[in-house]
């Protein structure tokens, strides 16, 4: 496979980032702010707005970490696609994983961009414990992270493998 056609991994980035930008919308035009909506006794709906990155880090920054963060996020995404274009053989799980983190990142550098702050409406919990909300450009760049964890696993067998 040419090196140009791990490119095509680009069409998970923008289906992705098309479901994130949708589900905020629906979120943000459908719910009030701090609204909450128990879906069961472990997931709600709640929509909440983050000023910082991952878990409201930096969240009370005066604004700076606005710009910072999506700088920072652009800047990833870049590399990240610059590795797929430059991937000389099929590394799919690789890929995979460059594509959701860039999908993530550029999603909530949206709203960083539009708003000041990103969506975040999923509350995962259990008993007096509750993960802080997310979205599902959150849970592309998790999911990413988890793929390429796999993948040096993978890869670490084959060098053994082959020594």
């Amino acid at each position: 496979m040419a090196a140009s056609n791990q490119m095509r991994w680009l069409w998970l980035s923008a289906f992705m980032l098309i479901a994130d930008q949708m589900t905020k919308h629906l979120v943000a035009s459908s719910m009030a702010l701090y609204q909450s909506i128990p879906i069961n006794g472990f997931f709600d709906l709640v929509y909440v707005h983050n000023y910082g990155a991952a878990f409201s880090f930096l969240d009370s920054q005066g604004g700076a970490q606005r710009w910072l963060f999506s700088a920072l996020a652009i800047v990833v995404c870049l590399f990240l696609a610059w590795c797929l274009k430059r991937m000389k053989e099929p590394q799919p799980l690789t890929a995979c994983a460059y594509a959701l983190i860039i999908s993530g990142a550029l999603g909530n550098v949206i709203d960083r961009l539009m708003y000041g702050y990103v969506i975040d409406f999923i509350d995962v919990h259990y008993g007096n414990y509750h993960w802080p909300a997310f979205n599902v450009a959150d849970s592309c760049i998790c999911a990413g992270a988890v793929l390429l964890i796999l993948d040096s696993f993978v890869h670490s067998s084959k060098r053994i493998e082959k020594e």
